[in-house]
């Protein structure tokens, strides 16, 4: 069994890198493209095509099967779309505080209106930037000074057409089981839309007491949890 994670917007792979050690089976942190291992990628043309047939290709040249995939935040669009590509090879989801809005919506209409005028505000030419300040008070608010500095210091840009491409979650009906993990202090996906995504969904809820970057401020919380639930 491998954990394949899957990070959100404006971060890469290295997201994980406090959670990989806590975790009690071997870890693929996959980098999104436009950044990290794939920084070569022009962030303003990457669609959510790409982003799936990324995590695919780490996927399959490492031939794991028996996959539990874990997506956080923005990437509640991304894993529908790798479940349809290789169902065969995921054993189970874990959804971290994902964006899960009704199908064929765009992201950019269902998330907070408050956060939804920030975003919009961070995109230029086609790249979604987000200020250390606006990330900040969104993401670090479960933080101590040292941890939020390191957070911050790995925000990345984004391509800003994420926002606004149809979502298509139809890998989400295949069956394969799935988990969703309720983050009570999240200021970035907040309450209300976390609530959201588990009714559409329907998925098992477990609550985690932190912020938004779960991974980042409370690590071993959260790789008990995915410990606990990986069967």
């Amino acid at each position: 069994m491998t954990f394949v994670l899957i990070h959100g917007a404006g971060y890469g792979a290295n997201c994980w890198d406090e959670l990989i050690p806590h975790l009690d089976a071997q870890a693929l942190a996959v980098d999104l493209p436009g950044r990290g291992t794939r920084a070569d990628v022009e962030l303003a043309t990457v669609t959510l095509t790409d982003c799936a047939d990324a995590v695919r290709a780490d996927i399959e040249a490492k031939d794991l099967r028996d996959v539990v995939l874990v997506g956080h935040s923005f990437a509640g669009v991304t894993v529908p779309r790798v479940l349809d590509l290789m169902p065969e090879r995921i054993r189970r989801v874990v959804l971290v505080s994902a964006v899960a809005p009704p199908d064929g919506s765009r992201v950019l209409d269902q998330i907070d209106p408050a956060v939804r005028e920030l975003v919009e505000q961070s995109i230029t030419g086609g790249v979604y930037h987000q200020s250390r300040e606006g990330a900040a008070a969104m993401l670090c608010n479960d933080m101590d000074e040292a941890t939020a500095t390191s957070a911050l210091d790995r925000l990345a840009d984004d391509s800003a057409a994420l926002l606004s491409e149809p979502v298509d979650l139809s890998g989400y009906r295949r069956g394969i089981p799935l988990t969703y993990l309720h983050l009570t202090r999240d200021q970035c996906y907040v309450e209300d839309l976390q609530q959201r995504s588990i009714a559409l969904l329907g998925a098992e809820v477990i609550d985690l007491d932190t912020g938004h970057l779960a991974m980042v401020s409370a690590p071993a919380p959260l790789a008990a949890a995915l410990n606990a639930i990986h069967g």
